[in-house]
């Protein structure tokens, strides 16, 4: 069943005018023949009183999109508009809190919530006076001369949201800064945020989050924008307009967590067709996981009753967030191992053999199934036609960079090396830097077997 359209903004919720306008911004890295395109064309529009989340699959350029909203980064085109005005260098209505403390440990959580004040050149006593009072916002009067080490996780965090607050910023962004925290610190400082946010004792007039936990963004925004990778790009906008505080187990949150799931699970790339072709000039990456995970989950699936499982659902029984979950479904739906539709998971019947499949057999079925990726079979390829049907490291990096910019292809040398041990296809010697064929026959250029993946 669709779920049942939100209740429509009333007066007092209605969103302001527009604070931030992005417009057409692309960023790309690289030179040109070598360009890696991390944003395409992104419109997006953040308006006063709005607490606006991004999510979407590892890659798809969030935090690159919250650097140039900021002006901690220059899009390699289009523009920022803040306030109708078109944004040169850093916003200085603008802060970021970051998933990682930052904090400057030989300093007092009192100083590091300063040192943001006197960076602006507010005075001495001003600067005591205002650090002081947020301090005791978040909970952390008492603790004004406590030095970071002596500080839990939770409490280092809410000293970054202190300083970040100092500067009374007008737009607060933030790059999953409840990620490096324990559940339940997460929670007790998510709680806290929304209600300074939704109480209005602080003087931000919008907040832009990027996230990979789902059920956080429903149970915080305004309006969840999704976005999709290969470039990263807007796929869709949903609105949220559920009252604070919101209950997670009611039935309506949980129909937008199924919507916002959906969305993503769309976005995912389709099983490789069985019929044999050539390797496009685009190859796409391997997904970072580990392939044993993968089991993990196919087995998951196996094991439930059911012929389709809610992803949202999945995800809180497995402990996983969108980060770690949506790689994992993105491998086995590009295997063959499972199909995702309306936000649930199931798996195909190729996915039920692996689940009770012996070790031996399950080797056999991810070599057979890998070898339908263009990069495996362009991975094969280099090798077969190489002398000894070996190639050092850097000389795979080289061919890679051709691809992918120069970290993302060390990533990748390192995926293709770990999946194609697991498939018994390649092997490395990390001693040597040289990696190689397990299989010589197997990468033969024309065969059936390395183009259409043969098999099931």
């Amino acid at each position: 069943m669709p779920p049942s359209p939100p209740p429509a903004p009333t007066a007092e919720n209605a969103p302001g005018p527009p604070l931030v306008e992005v417009r057409d911004v692309t960023q790309q890295y690289g030179t040109d023949g070598k360009l890696f395109t991390a944003l395409k064309d992104i419109g997006l529009t953040i308006r006063e009183g709005e607490l606006v989340a991004l999510v979407g699959p590892s890659g798809c350029g969030k935090s690159t999109l919250l650097r140039i909203i900021t002006g901690l980064q220059k899009a390699t085109s289009g523009g920022v508009l803040y306030r109708g005005v078109e944004m040169r260098g850093v916003n200085p209505h603008a802060t970021i809190v970051f998933q990682t403390f930052a904090l400057f440990p030989w300093l007092t959580v009192q100083a590091n919530v300063e040192v943001a004040l006197k960076v602006r050149g507010v005075g001495p006593g001003e600067r005591t006076a205002r650090a002081e009072k947020l301090l005791t916002q978040v909970g952390l009067a008492g603790f004004e001369s406590a030095y970071p080490r002596e500080l839990s996780g939770g409490m280092r965090q809410k000293t970054g949201f202190a300083r970040a607050l100092a500067v009374e910023p007008e737009l607060l962004c933030l790059d999953e800064p409840f990620s490096a925290l324990d559940v339940l610190s997460a929670e007790a400082l998510r709680g806290e945020l929304m209600e300074l946010w939704t109480a209005k004792s602080i003087p931000t007039r919008a907040i832009l989050m990027v996230t990979h936990n789902i059920e956080e963004a429903v149970f915080m925004a305004d309006r969840i924008v999704v976005m999709g990778k290969g470039p990263g790009r807007v796929v869709t906008e949903i609105p949220v307009r559920l009252p604070h505080p919101r209950a997670r187990k009611s039935d309506e949150f949980l129909r937008v967590s199924d919507t916002v799931y959906a969305a993503i699970a769309g976005q995912t790339p389709a099983a490789a067709p069985d019929s044999a072709h050539p390797a496009p000039a685009v190859l796409q990456p391997l997904p970072d996981i580990a392939l044993g995970s993968l089991n993990g989950l196919i087995e998951r699936l196996f094991a439930d009753e059911a012929d389709r499982v809610d992803i949202h659902i999945l995800g809180a029984e497995l402990g996983l967030d969108l980060a770690a979950l949506m790689p994992l479904l993105e491998a086995g739906q590009i295997l063959g191992f499972l199909t995702l539709a309306k936000g649930d998971a199931a798996l195909t019947p190729l996915g039920e053999t692996l689940a009770e499949a012996t070790i031996a057999t399950r080797q056999e079925l991810y070599s057979k199934r890998l070898r339908r990726l263009p990069l495996i079979r362009w991975m094969l390829d280099l090798l077969y036609l190489s002398d000894e049907e070996a190639l050092p490291h850097g000389a795979v990096l080289e061919a890679l960079a051709e691809q992918f910019p120069p970290e993302e292809a060390e990533r990748q040398l390192r995926r293709l090396i770990a999946f194609g041990r697991y498939a018994g296809l390649l092997d490395s010697d990390d001693t040597a830097q040289t990696v190689r064929l397990t299989e010589p026959a197997a990468a033969v250029p024309g065969d059936p077997g390395l183009a259409s993946g043969g098999g099931p």
